[in-house]
């Protein structure tokens, strides 16, 4: 299924003219971090925050406070990791969708985001979750698949989990092998394994951590 059939609309940008009592009474009826706005012409002009919208005076109208608005969106053609980088980037649980055009076309929430992200094979495949450390400038991804599938393993996910002083951790999801194998040859090629984990215990984790970015980003 493509990303872009979770665009919703049910909540309509407000008119730039409209009044900050207007914006504040869609924030007390609503769970939403931004509500989107747009000018005379619909053109998309950002997103005032909820935190922002409180501060100001009901009486006067948006476009006096456009200094405060968050120019954050994604495309409809963006992919769902990146949009899941925009909603964490911005701490939005609403994120706006524009095609090439800058026509504004709807938002995605992030609960449905990230539902995607846990419908993946790196979440509910059986498999192991090795963490592993290399040199920035020495660990290749080629060399990791090389190394989990010479052990009859399959790599079912990988990816850059951490950066820190020039050393990269690399978090992988493996299946149809024993772990012991694997971790064995990565020590070979010079490779600090930081956690392995059989089956889906670790697995459980990265889904709780999950839910929790989404509570906090709900907050």
């Amino acid at each position: 299924m493509r990303l872009s059939e979770f665009i919703i609309n049910d909540i309509k940008p407000l008119n730039n003219n409209s009044k900050i009592s207007d914006l504040q009474l869609l924030f007390n009826q609503l769970t939403y971090s931004h509500i989107p706005v747009k000018d005379e012409n619909n053109t998309y002009l950002g997103s005032f925050s909820e935190t922002d919208a409180h501060c100001f005076d009901g009486d006067k109208a948006l476009n006096e406070y456009l200094y405060a608005i968050e120019d954050f969106y994604v495309r409809d053609t963006t992919i769902w990791l990146d949009v899941l980088e925009a909603f964490a980037k911005n701490n939005a649980n609403i994120m706006p969708v524009l095609n090439a055009k800058n026509v504004y076309l709807g938002y995605y929430e992030l609960n449905d985001v990230i539902g995607l992200f846990n419908e993946t094979p790196f979440f509910f495949e059986a498999g192991g979750i090795l963490v592993i450390e290399k040199g920035l400038i020495d660990y290749s991804f080629s060399e990791i698949s090389q190394i989990v599938e010479s052990n009859n393993g399959k790599l079912l996910g990988a990816f850059v989990s951490k950066i820190k002083n020039d050393v990269v951790q690399i978090t992988l999801k493996i299946g149809n092998s024993s772990l012991n194998d694997i971790i064995q040859t990565f020590r070979r090629y010079s490779y600090n394994i930081v956690s392995g984990h059989e089956e889906d215990s670790y697995n459980e984790s990265l889904k709780e951590r999950s839910d929790y970015l989404r509570k906090y980003l709900n907050i």
